[in-house]
């Protein structure tokens, strides 16, 4: 799918990405217009990204084929301190030790979304690199006297950490560093607009107005920082898509494999496929209309097989693909994209007792519950009694709960 930079807002629209803007006219007027740099951030305090924390890299990826400049700011520094958004509870710290091996790990799948070679790659930049300078005194002599307390008390980051009445100042200061990123891209790179998800508002807004400030005490333009938010990744309810009752569904395939990923958008709500197509897919949108009139099956294998491919490859998608063809046929074949986790227990033991060594339940007693239940199968049979014992032949087991959730078990 060619992008039209003439149409970029256009399309970012029609697809449902935009959400909040710091000045409609003026995001339009960037987006459209000559190429420009703009910036995405992400803390790599964990050592994979989740489908949901990726989000803003799929409207990266439609700005980069747009022909602007995309900068991905993976924070360093600020992942030192940890987003207060949203937590009732201060994050933990963390060392410099953690952050590398995340941030190395993160690099990595940055380069699933974005393109970081050819003539317009995407740079990948750590705001570490900058704060490790920055006198304290100075930093707040110049950045500081510019933020307010009462207006950053009033903001939805520190909500639920006053109403828990454990705000400290050492996490008010991230916005102060994070708005100062843009700062730092604008100085460096000329960066001039800002996006992320919308429970970033508050410090995506922090930095584009610390810009205007700035931009006016050195009689500069005020309208340089501009910045949008795109929406979160969530059903119809609302609720933030991307987890499962066995973890969430991260993009490396050493924590979440390709055949897990896909059967997971396979099995969304009917009433979400629609706008997972439009925000997941490169699909064009008479393409998508067309996928809703017929069968909502079609609709959906489409669906998880589109963002397996993007974010796994095309090989994994095809082989999550047959996986699943595998598993729902009458013979029932598990592939070898299936999760797998080896255990060590008898050959011949109770059910219920490897069936609480796995991932797949969290104690005997949910174990048995759902044998009584009729919900568990073992190899295509179901397991009819919570006293029925494994074959003692066999080393591997493929396990169903439910009617979406199999696992492969080897015992050692």
């Amino acid at each position: 799918m060619s992008i039209k930079r003439e149409k970029l807002f256009e399309t970012l629209t029609e697809r449902g990405y935009i959400y909040q803007m710091t000045n409609k006219e003026e995001v339009k007027k960037l987006l459209n217009g000559n190429p420009i740099t703009a910036y995405v951030g992400i803390d790599p305090t964990a050592d994979s990204l989740h489908i949901g924390h990726c989000f803003p890299f799929f409207v990266a990826k439609y700005l980069q084929e747009a022909g602007h400049k995309v900068i991905v700011l993976l924070g360093g520094a600020t992942a030192k301190i940890g987003d207060p958004s949203g937590k009732t509870d201060m994050r933990k710290m963390i060392d410099d030790k953690f952050i590398n091996q995340n941030y190395e790990n993160i690099k990595k799948i940055v380069g699933k979304f974005l393109d970081l070679g050819g003539d317009n790659p995407a740079i990948i930049v750590n705001n570490n690199d900058w704060f490790k300078s920055i006198n304290y005194v100075d930093f707040m002599r110049e950045i500081g006297v510019h933020f307010n307390v009462n207006k950053m008390l009033a903001s939805d980051i520190y909500a639920k950490r006053l109403e828990s009445g454990g705000l400290t100042f050492f996490e008010m200061g991230y916005m102060l560093m994070q708005a100062y990123d843009f700062i730092y891209l604008n100085k460096k790179y000329n960066c001039v607009l800002q996006f992320g998800g919308s429970d970033q508002w508050g410090n995506i807004l922090a930095g584009a107005d610390l810009g205007r400030k700035l931009a006016i005490a050195g009689g500069k333009d005020a309208e340089t920082f501009q910045a949008f938010t795109n929406i979160l990744l969530t059903n119809h309810e609302g609720q933030k898509m991307g987890k499962t009752e066995n973890g969430a569904m991260w993009v490396l395939k050493e924590k979440t494999s390709p055949f897990e990923f896909y059967q997971y958008f396979y099995n969304v709500d009917d009433k979400d496929v629609e706008t997972l197509l439009k925000v997941l897919t490169r699909l064009p949108l008479g393409e998508i209309a067309d996928l809703m009139k017929g069968d909502i099956r079609i609709a959906k294998q489409k669906l998880a097989y589109e963002i397996t491919k993007i974010v796994h490859g095309e090989e994994d998608a095809k082989q999550a693909v047959e996986d699943s063809k595998k598993l729902f046929s009458a013979g029932g074949g598990a592939g070898g994209n299936i999760p797998t986790e080896a255990i060590q227990i008898e050959r011949g033991c109770n059910a219920v007792d490897m069936l609480a060594k796995t991932s797949i339940v969290k104690s005997k007693r949910e174990a048995r519950e759902l044998i009584e239940a009729g919900a568990i199968l073992i190899d295509n049979k179901k397991v009819m009694s919570i006293d029925e014992c494994l074959d003692k032949t066999k080393t591997e087991f493929l396990i169903k709960k439910g009617k979406k959730t199999f696992l492969k078990i080897k015992i050692e």
